[in-house]
């Protein structure tokens, strides 16, 4: 979830407040190894996870939602409900 200026939020006590680097699991970037940037955080299942730079965060989103695409095909082709 993001506001208007793209800095990524997360319901605290029924609002929304940004992400804080300080909250993350890890410390450096699943893809590159480097430090995380507090500008690079994301949720992910209910976690900050943080990344070195937005491309990263972002081709982290595009691998969970293709791989999450996958399941649900999976899904329902195991349910016989394709087409």
């Amino acid at each position: 979830m993001t506001n208007e200026r793209e800095v990524p939020l997360r319901i605290e006590n029924e609002r929304e407040v940004p992400l804080r680097i300080e909250d993350a699991v890890n410390d450096a970037c699943p893809w590159s190894g480097k430090p995380i940037a507090a500008d690079s955080l994301t949720l992910y299942n209910g976690a900050v996870v943080g990344f070195c730079n937005p491309d990263c965060r972002d081709k982290f989103a595009r691998a969970v939602q293709s791989f999450e695409n996958a399941l649900q095909a999976r899904r329902v082709e195991r349910a016989g409900l394709h087409q």
